[in-house]
Parts: structure tokens; sequence; C-alpha cells
């Protein structure tokens, strides 16, 4: 099931990485306990899909990422979830199924 998600980089985050961002997205899916899919092989890895990286200092309000996911669950469910677990700066604006 893959649902594709846009979220928002706003000011008080403006200046970490995309390394940073991708890190602080992965946790809050873990904690959030979102089933997302892994990867095979020795060091498997969270299937997401991430759109082009911004630079270091640059807000936006439009970004998108796409989650393959290992079991259903709706797309508000993510986002809801997601948002909880977010830091201030980063937040899910809207999720649909692809």
């Amino acid at each position: 099931m893959r649902v594709q998600i846009k979220y928002i980089k706003g000011e008080e985050v403006k200046f970490i990485s995309h390394r940073d961002l991708i890190r602080a997205f992965g946790r809050a899916i873990r904690r959030a306990e979102i089933p997302i899919a892994y990867s095979q092989g020795f060091n498997p890895r969270m299937k997401i899909s991430w759109g082009q990286a911004l630079k270091v200092g640059a807000t936006s309000s439009g970004e998108t990422a796409e989650l393959l996911l290992a079991l259903p669950l709706s797309p508000s469910e993510v986002m809801a979830r997601l948002n909880h677990q977010l830091p201030k700066g980063l937040a899910v604006i809207g999720a649909n199924l692809l």
C-alpha cells in the first residue's frame, strides 16, 4: 500500500539538512508505530521515496514523500500519527493513497 504525504518545513527547522530531515521522519515513523515496509538484505531501510532535497536555510510548504506500508492504514491515520511525533516546524498537511 502506497501513501503519499505532503509536508511543510517551517522556520523552526530551516537550518537542518536533508539527511537530518530524513532521520527525523524515520524516528517519527518508528515512534508512531506506522507499519512501514523495509528493504531486504543485510542493512534493511525504510521504503520511502523523497522529493528533491531542499537547500539548508530554505523553508517549504509543499514537499512530498511516498511511503510504502506493509499493512493497510488509512491516510488520515498516517497523517495524525506522524503529526503527533514530528518535531516543531515539521508537519504533514496532507496524505492520500496512490
